[in-house]
């Protein structure tokens, strides 16, 4: 599935989290759940599942009148794929301080801070002393950040 993985909306996140916390839902229920949480017509709700559904993200099983939707990506390897993409955009060189934000500013339990500390300490003895920029050169400011 990995090469078939396409970006999808912040609406559409909403709608597989749904999918994937339930393993399996009916078009009806999934529309009564979205719309507990969000102020969303049916219309749009179908809409999100048919463009999940044309993107594989979704498997839609018909049910007589209803469709049935399963994921056909696990949310981890979604997860992954979206987080990969997004850092791919990123000058190389703000990685590190951008990954530090986020975690500054995540709720993380103990147990995710000592996973983090396991994957850096093992990282550490292999890692560079700096990261090349990958910006424009006449552009680019990084060296001017990581002065200071």
């Amino acid at each position: 599935m990995t090469e078939k993985i396409g970006v999808i909306t912040d609406a559409e996140w909403e709608i597989m989290r749904m999918v994937w916390s339930l393993g399996q839902v009916n078009s009806s229920h999934l529309i009564k759940l979205v719309q507990q949480k969000r102020d969303w017509q049916a219309s749009t709700i179908k809409t999100l599942l048919g463009r999940l559904v044309k993107k594989d993200y979704l498997i839609a099983t018909k049910e007589g009148r209803r469709f049935t939707y399963t994921a056909n990506i696990a949310e981890e390897e979604a997860m992954n794929h979206a987080t990969q993409s997004l850092f791919n955009q990123l000058c190389s060189m703000k990685k590190g301080r951008t990954l530090a934000t986020l975690m500054e500013q995540t709720a993380l339990s103990q147990n995710d801070i000592q996973m983090l500390q396991k994957v850096l300490a093992a990282k550490l003895p292999d890692a560079p002393t700096m990261i090349e920029c990958d910006c424009l050169p006449t552009n680019c400011d990084c060296l001017k950040e990581e002065a200071k």
